[in-house]
């Protein structure tokens, strides 16, 4: 029996990359790993559960799009996460007035689940609810199911809180959260949401990328 959510491949992607990539030396959705970007690697990986167009959150500037729409933040001055899910959930609101919901994934995560969005859906049972990943006893927000519902709200708490920490806004509204498995792999297990960030990372990455290929 359908949830609220009927057929979660309708929820408008939204790819979140209003990161300073200061750690990384440079643009990090543009790095390689296995000779493909990784904000290539996450549009294809996000395009195959979800059916609507994918939309890039990013700075006017950005060099690259791979071919996606380009939406930079409705706020100036670069305010965080949620200063793109606000983009996001406005940009749906015109778009998309029948969806409920967006999902946002970041561009440095190149090994989430390929059914994420379909198991945040499954656990939304309202129209203001939100829905969050989890794995190995961490939350992972950025990955999550956002109601434009409450965009007003989000707003004006970005604009009033000058911490703007996700945990505090999260908190102000029902949250339901998914864990996902650790990813077994020849050479130990892989946290699904493990992020580059630093060029160290993406060597590990490229070590979790062949041992994933050897996987059966």
């Amino acid at each position: 029996m359908p949830g609220f959510i009927t057929n979660p491949a309708d929820i408008p992607p939204y790819l979140l990359a209003g990161g300073r990539s200061s750690r990384m030396g440079a643009n990090k959705a543009l790095v390689l790993l296995g000779g493909e970007s990784l904000l290539a690697r996450i549009a294809t990986r996000i395009g195959q559960q979800q059916r609507k167009s994918i939309v890039l959150n990013a700075d006017a500037d950005w060099s690259d799009t791979v071919g996606l729409p380009l939406l930079p933040d409705t706020l100036p001055g670069k305010l965080g996460p949620l200063a793109g899910v606000l983009t996001a959930m406005r940009d749906a609101a015109k778009k998309h007035p029948q969806a409920s919901h967006i999902a946002t994934v970041p561009i440095d995560s190149p090994f989430f689940p390929s059914d994420l969005v379909a198991r945040l859906a499954k656990t939304i049972e309202g129209r203001d609810e939100i829905a969050i990943a989890a794995s190995s006893g961490r939350d992972h927000p950025v990955f999550g199911l956002w109601p434009v519902s409450i965009a007003d709200d989000l707003e004006t708490w970005i604009l009033g809180d000058d911490k703007r920490r996700v945990r505090d806004f999260l908190a102000r509204h029902i949250v339901r959260k998914v864990d996902f498995a650790m990813i077994q792999t020849p050479i130990g297990p892989l946290d699904p949401f493990f992020n580059v960030n630093t060029p160290d990372d993406l060597i590990a990455a490229e070590t979790w990328l062949a041992a994933l290929e050897q996987t059966p």
